[in-house]
């Protein structure tokens, strides 16, 4: 990317040293700015700390900051040798029902998870509810990190009846595989979306600010005779992720 984007907008984005916001902030705006507007695309290199520090006429400690923030976002990410660059955001269909391992794999990405717990116990109310469940039945509860390469996307916290799952430990990466194994594998699905602000734990797990943008998905699974067999509700990092939905017209209107 040339340092001429960052001439461009300064013009439209001065930074200002008598503004009470700090400079690093201001300079993320601008990067942010610039993401946005199309002027730096995924994986475009950003210029080098020394160049936009001349450019913009401010320290290189400013610039360090303002990226490193930028880095923690998950706008913007540093390979060792090589350089800043922007992110790619990852884009998920809603209309096909596939598995993060399966999603992340065919992206020729590397999944990976951190476990948080694995555990059985007697459902709740809410789950029971969700998985038509009787009160006081058992259920397999899965809660993890879901990551790309490394780099963490999604909290999940996914519960199935005993009667499918009886030992929670045997997911190592994929409940599907698992499931799929049994002959149990998932034919349709519910799901409820809407964004949230990630509170202080989940951002910690996700490894971003207290406050950003996080799309909360809840996902009920069917068997084919309708039986459900998952209940799944995800944090997924704003910042990262798009769903896509199709749409088509109604013949009758």
């Amino acid at each position: 990317m040339k340092v001429s984007t960052f001439r461009a907008l300064k013009v439209k984005s001065r930074l200002d040293g008598s503004n009470p916001t700090p400079l690093y902030k201001q300079l993320q705006t601008l990067i942010r700015q610039a993401i946005e507007s199309g002027a730096f695309k995924v994986e475009d290199a950003l210029p080098s700390e020394r160049d936009i520090a001349s450019e913009l006429e401010v320290s290189r400690v400013t610039v360090r900051k303002a990226v490193q923030g930028l880095v923690r976002d998950g706008l913007l990410v540093q390979r060792h040798g090589a350089g800043t660059f922007v992110a790619s955001r990852m884009e998920q269909p809603l209309s096909k029902l596939t598995s993060f391992t399966e999603d992340i794999t065919a992206r020729g990405m590397q999944p990976s998870v951190v476990w948080v717990e694995r555990a059985t116990g007697l459902a709740t109310p809410e789950e029971a509810m969700a998985l038509n469940l009787s009160p006081g039945v058992g259920v397999s509860r899965l809660h993890r990190i879901r990551c790309a390469d490394g780099k963490a996307l999604a909290i999940e916290l996914a519960t199935v009846p005993q009667e499918f799952l009886p030992d929670p430990l045997v997911v190592e990466d994929s409940l599907y595989s698992v499931l799929d194994k049994s002959g149990l594998r998932p034919l349709r699905a519910l799901q409820r979306l809407r964004a949230e602000l990630l509170q202080p734990t989940q951002a910690d797990l996700l490894g971003v600010p207290v406050g950003g943008p996080t799309l909360y998905i809840e996902r009920r699974s069917f068997l084919p005779d309708m039986r459900p067999i998952e209940f799944t509700r995800s944090h997924y990092r704003g910042d990262s992720y798009d769903f896509i939905a199709e749409l088509y017209l109604d013949s009758r209107d």
